[in-house]
């Protein structure tokens, strides 16, 4: 049912509220109740004088009759009924259960929120205790040690009169070993308390340089006008603590200023606004298409008329830089889907892939994504070239029918008879 027919059922669920009888409020708008009663069933349509006086009755301006719950309202309970992954009869009549109850359609789109939520925590926690090298580092220093005072303390405890010089070594051993599990169990608790109040860790250098680029919204306005040169930006940066980070986020930026100086934000600001052709805009910029996904990736919002996210990955498949983009699941640690277009790109290089992807889930956005890949490295008869492939990722306003089923990973996809998965999901078919 239409959006704008559903000021009948508005009126009424209004009325009920202030508790007035219909035949109070049709007295008060200079109506019959039996023609009241037909607008509040939607079998009249109504405007002019006669809803100004009914939204004036009821206390409320006309366009809260009209206009009623929002489209985005409207949309989030399309789509928690589409992930419920049962038919739903009453699919077609959301507008109307919004206009009816607005309180009760903003309880359950807030629950699906709250429930995307969750099943993204799980995600990022799962990739974390399974991948995150500085937490296995951390647990193996402490499993290693415990291992080694305990084997200490039971020679102590088991074998008899000791020599002095042994008995003294094996003390000096047990003291050591003991202040160093103190200190290992201290730096583990302090990078999970770290964990859990910040959305963003430090230590590990490639959350470092994400922390240093989304601060600045991916976008180096210094850069841009020429202000400030990579280097003195990694320089003066207080979100990459580690050399390895400052290594990083400088070959990015590296690779950022040469894209903006072969297309100045200007220059393709307004080659944009027309439409988004990554050919026609290496061919206008004498460029490479992965150049252009890479500059697309890096334009404000506001310029681009679209939010974006990118992946860079090598040859092994190991992403190198990501920009995250909400509603499509980018791992931080470990093995990204096989099935992503990034990969396909891989396996035919310099050749463009564009797929229309949904990933498995609750969330049933559509996406296009643009991906290729080139060689890194000039090509040589004595030496095999060496790959890198790029994916931008743009949100489509609707699902579009056959598009390509993706996942983020294996140990977090719900995806079922798939032939590309490595490992069991975590996620149950009830979650």
């Amino acid at each position: 049912m239409a959006r704008d027919t559903l000021t009948g059922s508005r009126i009424r669920e209004r009325r009920l509220f202030l508790g007035l009888r219909q035949a109070a409020l049709a007295r008060q708008v200079e109506i019959s109740a039996s023609y009241l009663n037909l607008i509040e069933h939607n079998r009249r349509r109504i405007g002019g004088k006669l809803l100004v006086d009914l939204a004036k009755a009821l206390g409320v301006e006309p366009s809260m009759l009209t206009e009623g719950a929002e489209v985005a309202l409207i949309a989030t309970l399309r789509e928690a009924a589409a992930d419920a992954g049962k038919p739903v009869a009453e699919l077609d009549h959301a507008d109307e259960f919004a206009g009816r109850f607005p309180g009760w359609a903003e309880v359950l789109a807030g629950e699906h929120r709250r429930v995307a939520t969750l099943e993204r925590t799980v995600q990022v926690l799962s990739d974390r205790l399974t991948h995150d090298p500085h937490l296995a580092a951390s647990l193996h220093e402490v499993l290693s040690t415990a291992a080694a005072i305990r084997s200490t303390a039971s020679i102590l405890a088991e074998t008899g009169e000791l020599e002095p010089e042994w008995r003294d070594r094996f003390h000096r051993n047990l003291n050591e070993d003991s202040r160093r599990l103190a200190e290992s169990s201290k730096s583990l608790v302090s990078f999970l308390d770290q964990s859990n109040t910040s959305s963003v860790r430090r230590g590990v250098p490639q959350e470092e340089v994400e922390a240093f680029f989304t601060a600045h919204d991916y976008h180096f306005s210094a850069i841009e006008q020429g202000k400030a040169t990579p280097k003195q930006l990694v320089d003066e940066s207080p979100e990459l603590l580690s050399d390895a980070a400052r290594s990083r986020a400088l070959r990015a930026l590296e690779l950022y200023s040469a894209d903006a100086a072969k297309m100045p934000l200007e220059k393709i600001g307004r080659a944009v606004s027309t439409g988004l052709d990554p050919a026609g805009l290496a061919a206008a910029f004498n460029c490479d298409l992965p150049q252009v996904l890479r500059r697309l990736a890096a334009l404000p919002e506001d310029v681009l008329g679209r939010p974006s996210g990118l992946v860079l990955c090598d040859a092994s498949g190991a992403i190198l830089f990501r920009k995250p983009i909400a509603g499509f699941a980018l791992p931080r640690f470990g093995a990204s889907c096989p099935l992503w277009p990034l990969y396909a790109a891989l396996a035919r290089p310099l050749v463009p892939v564009r797929r229309q992807v949904v990933q498995h889930g609750r969330h049933a956005a559509g996406f296009e994504c643009l991906a290729m890949a080139w060689p890194q490295t000039q090509p040589d008869f004595d030496r095999d070239p060496v790959y890198r492939a790029v994916m931008l990722i743009l949100p489509l306003a609707e699902t579009p029918e056959g598009a390509l089923a993706v996942g983020s990973s294996c140990r977090v996809c719900s995806g079922r008879d798939c032939v590309a998965r490595r490992e069991p999901s975590i996620l149950d078919e009830e979650f």
